[in-house]
C-alpha cells in the first residue's frame, strides 16, 4: 500500500472518530452531571480524568530542552516549585479542569512527539491564554473582540501559532472561528514533526505550518540554522489573567506510517513528477548494478555501493523521499551530481544518510551525521525514527541555499556559498554547481529509498 492510499484510509478513520466525538459531545455527560469524563474516542487516551490534576505537573515558558539538561535534583526541585504554584490555581470540578488566571501552566507529565489532541475550552473576556505544543508557545486563545489586543491579532481570532515569525504561515489562523463569549470552543490540533493543523470549531485555521522554535528566535548560536521543536515535550495549558475552563482534553499518539502519510500529503502539490516507478531503474543511470527494487523500494544491495541518479537534470528543485536504514547504515543524497566523481566534492553536496545512533558513529565530525551537507554544514540531530523505521524527508534547492526537512523537521537551512570551512580543509569545487542530477550516493549497507517525487522550480 503507498503513501496515498495509507493516508485516505487514515484520514477516514480519523474523521469518522472525530465526527463520533462530536456527536458524542466529547464522550462527556451532557446533562450537567459532575461525574466527569467517561470513555475518550477510539484509539485517544483522556489526559484529564475528571476528578483530580493526576498525570499534570506545574510547568512555565521555559525550553524542556534546558529543563532535561539539568543535573536530577535540580530538574526536581524546579519541577515541584512549578507544581506547588499550579495547584494553587488548579481546581477539578468534575469534567471542567478550570483555572483561575495565575500560577504556572498545568502541563502533562508524559512528553509526546507526533500526536492528535482534542479539547474544549470556555473563557472570559479580556482573558488570554494558548496550548503549548511539546513545551513550545503556541495555540493562540484570545478573546477576538478586545480592541487593546487588534494591534497584535486579537481581531483575527483564536487557533494561530501566535509565536511564529511575522507574516509566516500559521501565524495567523485562515479564519474567524471563535465563538461568543459563555460558549464552549473545540480544538482539533494535529503535530507531526515540527508541522501543525489547527481546527478551531470545525474550521481549519492552520494549515500544516513549521511551528518556529521559541526559544532560539534570539539565540546568536543558531541565528543561522535555527533549531526545531523539540522532537517530543508536553502539553501545557497556558494561564494568562482571565479565567478559563477546559474539558474533553484528549490526545491520540501518531505512529511513523500514518505520520508519513500526513507529511507527504501536506507536500501533495502541483508540479511533482515520481522519478522512480516502484518496479524497475528505468530513468535511473549509474551504479545501477549495485541498487536493485525490492518491494517497491530502491535497495542498495548489501556490500555494494556507488552512485545511481536520474537521467534528468534538475536546477533548483523540490525533493520527497522516504528511506530507511538499517543499524549502522550509511548513504547519501546526491544533489546537482554531475554524472562521475564523488557526490559530496564534485557535485553541489552530499546530504548525509545515516543512522546517527550507531556506536560506531559516535565521534564522527558533527558535519558528517545526517540531513547534513556532507563536510560543510551540520544537521540538527534527534529527528530519525528508529531504525528499521521508514523516515519522510523534504529537500529545497534554490540557487545556493538548501533547506532540509526530516519527519516534519526542518533539521538544515544553509547557503554553501558562504561556507568557508571545510572538513579536513578539503575542498568542494562542485558546491557552486548550477545543475545535476539527483540521486544516491551508496557505501555499503541495505539502505533503501521510495516514493521518491522530485518538483523543478524553473
Amino acid at each position: 500500500m503507498n503513501s496515498d492510499s495509507i493516508l485516505r484510509s487514515l484520514s477516514r478513520a480519523a474523521a469518522s472518530a472525530f465526527a463520533a466525538v462530536l456527536v458524542a459531545g466529547c464522550g462527556t455527560v451532557s446533562n450537567g452531571s459532575k461525574s466527569g469524563p467517561v470513555n475518550p474516542p477510539p484509539g485517544f487516551v483522556s489526559l484529564y480524568n475528571g476528578k483530580d490534576l493526576e498525570g499534570w505537573r506545574g510547568g512555565k515558558t521555559s525550553d524542556h530542552r534546558a529543563l532535561l539538561e539539568m543535573p536530577e535534583d535540580k530538574r526536581v526541585a524546579q519541577i515541584d516549585e512549578w507544581t506547588a504554584d499550579m495547584k494553587a490555581h488548579w481546581t477539578a470540578e468534575g469534567p471542567e479542569l478550570v483555572n483561575d488566571g495565575h500560577g504556572a501552566y498545568a502541563t502533562t507529565i508524559k512528553d509526546y512527539g507526533d500526536f492528535e489532541l482534542l479539547v474544549d475550552y470556555k473563557t472570559v473576556p479580556a482573558a488570554d491564554s494558548g496550548i503549548y505544543l511539546r513545551g513550545v508557545p503556541q495555540v493562540q486563545i484570545w478573546d477576538s473582540t478586545d480592541t487593546n489586543k487588534f494591534k497584535l491579532g486579537a481581531d483575527k481570532g483564536s487557533g494561530g501559532l501566535w509565536n511564529n515569525n511575522p507574516d509566516s504561515p500559521g501565524k495567523d489562523p485562515l479564519v474567524l472561528a471563535d465563538k461568543p463569549f459563555g460558549q464552549w470552543n473545540r480544538f482539533r490540533i494535529v503535530m507531526v514533526g515540527s508541522r501543525v493543523s489547527v481546527w478551531l470549531n470545525g474550521q481549519l485555521v492552520v494549515n500544516h505550518a513549521t511551528m518556529h522554535n521559541y526559544y532560539d528566535r534570539r539565540n546568536k548560536e543558531w541565528k543561522d540554522n535555527l533549531r526545531p521543536v523539540p522532537a517530543k515535550g508536553p502539553i501545557q495549558l497556558q494561564t494568562h489573567g482571565g479565567e478559563i475552563r477546559w474539558r474533553n482534553i484528549y490526545l491520540r499518539e501518531i505512529g511513523s506510517e500514518e505520520a508519513n502519510a500526513i507529511l507527504a500529503r501536506g507536500d501533495a502539490e502541483p508540479g511533482f513528477e515520481t522519478v522512480f516507478n516502484g518496479e524497475d531503474l528505468a530513468g535511473w543511470s549509474g551504479a545501477t548494478d549495485n541498487y536493485e527494487v525490492r518491494d517497491g523500494a530502491i535497495g542498495c544491495k548489501q556490500g555494494k555501493g556507488g552512485n545511481l541518479y536520474t537521467d534528468a537534470i534538475y536546477g533548483d528543485f523540490v525533493a520527497t523521499l522516504q528511506f530507511k536504514v538499517p543499524p549502522g547504515g550509511n548513504n547519501g543524497l546526491a544533489i546537482r551530481f554531475p554524472g562521475t566523481g564523488n557526490p559530496a566534492y564534485d557535485g553541489m553536496t552530499e546530504l548525509q544518510v545515516l543512522d546517527n545512533t550507531a556506536g560506531k558513529y559516535a565521534k564522527l565530525d558533527v558535519r558528517q551525521y545526517h540531513g547534513s551537507a556532507y563536510a560543510m554544514v551540520a544537521a540538527h540531530r534527534g529527528y530519525l525514527r528508529p531504525v528499521g523505521e521508514w523516515n519522510y524527508q523534504k529537500v529545497t534547492v534554490k540557487g545556493s541555499s538548501i533547506q532540509v526537512e526530516l519527519n516534519g523537521a526542518p533539521i538544515l537551512d544553509t547557503d554553501l556559498s558562504k561556507v568557508t570551512e571545510f572538513m579536513g580543509k578539503n575542498p568542494h569545487p562542485g558546491k557552486d554547481l548550477k545543475e545535476g542530477h539527483f540521486g544516491f550516493a551508496g557505501h555499503g549497507d541495505a539502505v533503501m529509498f521510495r516514493d521518491i517525487r522530485v518538483k523543478p522550480l524553473q
